[in-house]
């Protein structure tokens, strides 16, 4: 089965900032050009990476790193606690530059988006000149370097983005698409971490082709709802849109684990790093907001049999003590069955919020 592809084949573009909170910092102060650069919380106070420049990242920093360790991994890390309004004013001065070539424009945080530039006649309707003009301009006007992909898929341009960073762009033909796609490391695809890449590598998954190669009936089995989402990636079906007017409602993280557990105590001890990781993502989406006003949390179950229950509490505010108390109390729904993951969430808050609050609060 192959990629089908009409006349009216669709021209996305995925643009990804690099390290963007560390590239404004730098832009705003030029004598830590060469430098090691995070911007991140307290080392002292559990604090976590948003981003780290590429001179870090030799160092093997990542963001949702916690800054203890990377602090560790770089002695010489110069650490920034962050400016979210800036951050803020910078994104929008990007998204405009987005609006002269489309309208149809689906951000995902202040450092990517997702457009659809299939109608637009500037640069002869050429997708892959409209994402060099718009990397051109950021430059020009911001004096950021932004990466971008290019393909007629939407989780392929996400993928394109990130094969010629820094500052660069890697363009996927509908010609190409079958090919690319054939020979694509499922590891690459959104949403297959490291404990799927390894149950698909110990199935003898490695490849998209691999995948092809297979029986749908076999890919549900092993990996129930996803399994669709990988088969259809694998055999290059991708009719998601781009959602211009896109509300995100939630936050949340997950850890799919290792090994299966039945032990509260133990899911408790990791709700230590996935509380720290939920903090990171409310900071990086909704810095502005103040954690009390977030007051509607979840967590999240899923068996070994790959059935899966929430439960949601409205609460004073986002603290561990209170995903504690959720996770012993849905923990009740186990009926001897393993968990084989553990997630956490929060609602986000429909009204707009004027009090600003430290970032890494």
């Amino acid at each position: 089965m192959t990629a089908s592809f009409s006349s009216s084949t669709r021209k996305i573009i995925h643009i990804d900032m690099d390290c963007f909170y560390a590239s404004v910092e730098m832009r705003e102060n030029p004598s830590l050009a060469g430098k090691p650069v995070a911007v991140g919380g307290s080392p002292d106070e559990r604090g976590v990476l948003a981003t780290c420049n590429y001179e870090a990242r030799k160092f093997g920093l990542h963001s949702a790193m916690s800054s203890q360790q990377a602090i560790k991994k770089c002695p010489n890390l110069i650490l920034i606690s962050g400016n979210m309004a800036l951050y803020r004013s910078v994104s929008q001065q990007i998204q405009q530059i987005f609006q002269r070539y489309t309208s149809i424009i689906e951000p995902l945080s202040l450092d990517e988006a997702f457009l659809d530039v299939t109608d637009c006649e500037q640069h002869f309707n050429s997708a892959t000149w409209i994402a060099e003009a718009i990397r051109k301009s950021i430059w020009d006007e911001l004096h950021l370097t932004a990466s971008a992909g290019v393909a007629p898929l939407k989780f392929l341009a996400k993928i394109a983005s990130d094969l010629n960073k820094p500052n660069g762009q890697f363009v996927i033909p509908p010609e190409q698409v079958d090919d690319f796609i054939h020979r694509l490391e499922l590891k690459k695809i959104p949403g297959v971490g490291k404990v799927t890449h390894k149950k698909l590598l110990a199935l003898g998954f490695k490849t998209c082709g691999d995948i092809k190669r297979s029986d749908l009936a076999t890919i549900l089995q092993h990996f129930g709802k996803f399994g669709q989402r990988l088969w259809d990636f694998s055999h290059g079906i991708d009719n998601r849109k781009i959602e211009v007017n896109r509300v995100r409602k939630s936050i949340g993280v997950e850890n799919t684990l290792l090994v299966d557990i039945d032990d509260l105590h133990l899911a408790q001890t990791m709700l230590d790093e996935l509380f720290e990781k939920l903090k990171f993502r409310i900071m990086r989406n909704f810095g502005d907001k103040p954690l009390t006003d977030f007051k509607k949390l979840g967590v999240k179950l899923k068996f070994d049999d790959f059935t899966q229950t929430t439960l949601e509490k409205t609460t004073e505010g986002v603290t561990k003590a209170y995903f504690v108390d959720l996770l012993s109390q849905i923990w009740e729904r186990r009926e001897n069955r393993k968990i084989r993951l553990i997630g956490i969430s929060v609602q986000v808050p429909e009204q707009k919020v004027t009090k600003q609050l430290n970032l890494w609060d």
